[in-house]
């Protein structure tokens, strides 16, 4: 398990703001922490998608803390970081996905249906791994009338399938596994797939 809780350029436990940070997770027991930091990165960063365009810097936890907005593999990475400090062992998961309540505007800047690299957390809780996405905080969710994923520690939370009002919402089409370490030279051969236009360069922070 030690290369789950390893610190890195991209999962900091070392930045200023960790401290802080790890004094609002709450519950002495393995599985209350693991959820309450799952809930403090869910809202406590606001998902904004086009800070992708913000390269290789933007895929630790150092840029959500930074700067309070951040797309869903930063967020994972602020989860990983903070689980890791608290000596919960945590993983990296990415899959693509298609998201049908895409806006238009992003729409025309990924012009593809494909959300590529969509982060995912593996925290292992109580001997097990357990899966979470804390990348929709709940404003947000309010706002485009999803239901916010709801985390209990003991039971996978990735999918946000349907609207409140039954309408479909997102679709995982593919899991590329676990990573102990950020995979940048897997996510930028694919954002270059899915995305050459964009031109992002994820190798070089």
């Amino acid at each position: 398990m030690k290369q789950y809780l390893q610190n890195d350029t991209f999962f900091n436990q070392n930045h200023h703001e960790i401290s802080s940070w790890l004094k609002m997770v709450k519950g002495s027991g393995e599985r209350a922490k693991a959820v309450s930091i799952y809930y403090l990165v869910r809202d406590g960063i606001k998902y904004d998608p086009f800070t992708l365009l913000d390269g290789a810097k933007s895929l630790s936890s150092d840029y959500c803390l930074d700067n309070k907005a951040a797309y869903c593999i930063p967020k994972a990475s602020l989860q990983i970081a903070l689980s890791r400090a608290c000596n919960i062992p945590s993983r990296l998961g990415l899959a693509d996905v298609r998201n049908h309540l895409s806006t238009p505007k992003l729409d025309e800047l990924l012009k593809n249906e494909v959300f590529t690299m969509h982060a995912y957390v593996e925290q292992f809780i109580e001997g097990k791994w357990v899966k979470s996405t804390p990348a929709f905080n709940k404003e947000l969710c309010d706002l485009v009338n999803i239901k916010p994923l709801e985390f209990d520690g003991l039971n996978h939370s990735l999918f946000h399938q349907f609207t409140t009002d039954g309408k479909k919402h997102m679709e995982y089409l593919k899991d590329h596994g676990q990573y102990a370490a950020m995979p940048t030279a897997f996510i930028n051969q694919n954002c270059e797939f899915y995305y050459p236009h964009l031109n992002l360069n994820f190798n070089n922070i």
